[in-house]
């Protein structure tokens, strides 16, 4: 009976050296919230991953350093740099130089021109028949006749057209300067791109 046990654990002998090893004992540095080093083996806080840690064997080396997490600055810093960095990669696919920004400068502006000039043409155009409208009402006037309300109608027609005309002439203006001032920073930044 004696020759079974040793046999049977002869044979549990074998299994038993391939058992895993337990795992390696980790500690977890960090900071708390009165400024005092902590190390604990059952991991960093919550409130405290945010600030970094490091993760430590049982001989105190450092196996793992994790940074803190980026402040609401330097995350808003890198988002502008990414910004810049896809703004540039544009610019830059857009224009080949200078001189073809310049060009697009020019073609654009010339497209709010020519807008700009059809609507003051337009406002001319009712400047005209405002006056026509009105020397037909002062007519009526000294013929001793009340102003008819068809003309009446026309004149506020033609008044508020104006005043229409008046606003989108005011947006083309503004769109202009906007273009202008766009191309002018375009250029700047295209230019300090493209030096050496």
């Amino acid at each position: 009976m004696r020759h079974g046990l040793g046999w049977g654990l002869a044979l549990l002998f074998p299994f038993a050296a391939l058992a895993a090893p337990p795992p390696p004992v980790q500690l977890y540095r960090y900071t708390d919230d009165r400024g005092v080093v902590v190390l604990d083996r059952q991991g960093v806080p919550p409130e405290f991953i945010s600030k970094g840690y490091q993760i430590l064997n049982a001989q105190g080396r450092v196996l793992q350093t994790i940074p803190p997490a980026p402040s609401a600055q330097e995350t808003q810093a890198a988002s502008a740099r990414r910004a810049r960095a896809e703004a540039d990669a544009k610019l830059r696919a857009r224009y080949t130089g200078v001189d073809d920004l310049e060009r697009a400068r020019q073609r654009q502006l010339g497209e709010i021109d020519g807008r700009i000039s059809l609507t003051r043409g337009d406002l001319q155009t009712l400047q005209g028949q405002q006056a026509s409208l009105q020397g037909e009402a002062a007519n009526q006037e000294r013929n001793g006749q009340a102003v008819s309300a068809g003309v009446l109608d026309q004149l506020e027609a033609l008044r508020q057209r104006r005043a229409d005309l008046n606003a989108q002439l005011q947006r083309y203006q503004q769109m202009r300067e906007d273009a202008d001032r766009a191309f002018n920073a375009d250029r700047a930044r295209l230019e300090q791109l493209l030096t050496p």
